[in-house]
């Protein structure tokens, strides 16, 4: 291969991972991460632990890949979205069908080489990540699909350690619906960008629906309850202090979070999308690993 193919292919592939926002696998690692380690007690073993990072790749990227595929029309008459790499064709339908399946595959593999239980669930919780892309098409509900697709991560995570549901597998599901509440509340504000381009679309989002001043304050409302979830969870698991000082200090980002965005400036929504809910996702996995290895919680 010559000096020009390898580097046609190496810009062929960072094209890929940015369309597809490769780094927004920050949300949904440090959650499964925090399943991973309530189900193992502690640190979890390096085999474990690599086949659960290739499942969370995998899965992540095939629903995103298929979001950009299914979408791309959509995209196109969207002006945030119409110099996507999918609408101009720089990436082919071809080829975003290809890293699907393969995603898909990967995801499905890794499940399997964990344990028979992740291997068989493996399969519905395909279904739903790539049901996600589709649901806009008819109910206001999926924003919280979405947020499902991304909570079941950390009870994914969870039974990968275990490889069966026993009773610390609830505090895993509190975790899970902590994430599931978040996820929706944050793409609703994201959401909020699009409102003329949904109506004109016909999609069915809740800024579309309520206006913007409507989906902020639902998504205040799913916020609101996240830290209670994750209250639940250090109840279930018997999570302790350290834990506990994570939650409250989610509980003062998401505060800020809101006070970024208004109904009148949505200037600083990218700034609350990504930055500060990549940092949620990271306090909170610090402050369970933290509390896990300390034995916080005895």
């Amino acid at each position: 291969m010559t000096s020009v193919s390898r580097q046609g292919s190496a810009r062929s592939v960072r094209t890929l991972l940015g369309l597809i926002r490769f780094s927004h696998t920050l949300f949904a690692l440090p959650w499964a991460l925090a399943g991973l380690m309530l189900g193992a007690g502690g640190w979890p073993e390096g085999r474990v632990l690599g086949w659960v990072l290739v499942a969370m790749v995998g899965a992540r990227t095939a629903a995103m890949t298929w979001n950009r595929l299914v979408d791309r029309h959509l995209d196109g008459t969207n002006p945030r979205t119409a110099s996507r790499p999918s609408v101009t064709g720089e990436v082919t339908p071809g080829a975003m069908l290809t890293m699907a399946l393969a995603s898909a595959a990967a995801f499905v593999f890794a499940a399997y080489m964990l344990n028979p239980l992740c291997g068989h669930l493996s399969w519905p919780t395909l279904v739903l990540l790539l049901l996600y892309s589709h649901t806009k098409r008819f109910t206001v509900g999926a924003h919280w699909v979405l947020g499902l697709g991304l909570g079941l991560s950390p009870v994914g995570a969870y039974l990968a350690a275990t490889g069966e549901f026993d009773l610390g597998a609830a505090a895993a599901g509190a975790l899970g619906l902590a994430v599931t509440l978040w996820t929706a509340g944050f793409d609703i504000l994201y959401a909020c960008q699009d409102i003329d381009h949904d109506r004109q679309e016909g999609l069915r989002s809740v800024p579309a629906r309520l206006g913007i001043g409507g989906a902020l304050n639902v998504a205040r409302c799913c916020h609101a309850l996240v830290p209670f979830a994750l209250v639940l969870a250090a109840w279930l698991g018997a999570l302790g202090v350290v834990y506990l000082v994570g939650v409250a200090l989610v509980a003062g980002l998401l505060v800020w979070e809101h006070r970024l965005v208004h109904a009148d400036d949505l200037s600083k929504v990218g700034q609350a999308f990504f930055q500060m809910n990549v940092l949620i996702a990271v306090v909170m996995l610090v402050a369970t690993a933290g509390d896990v290895v300390t034995g916080g919680g005895s």
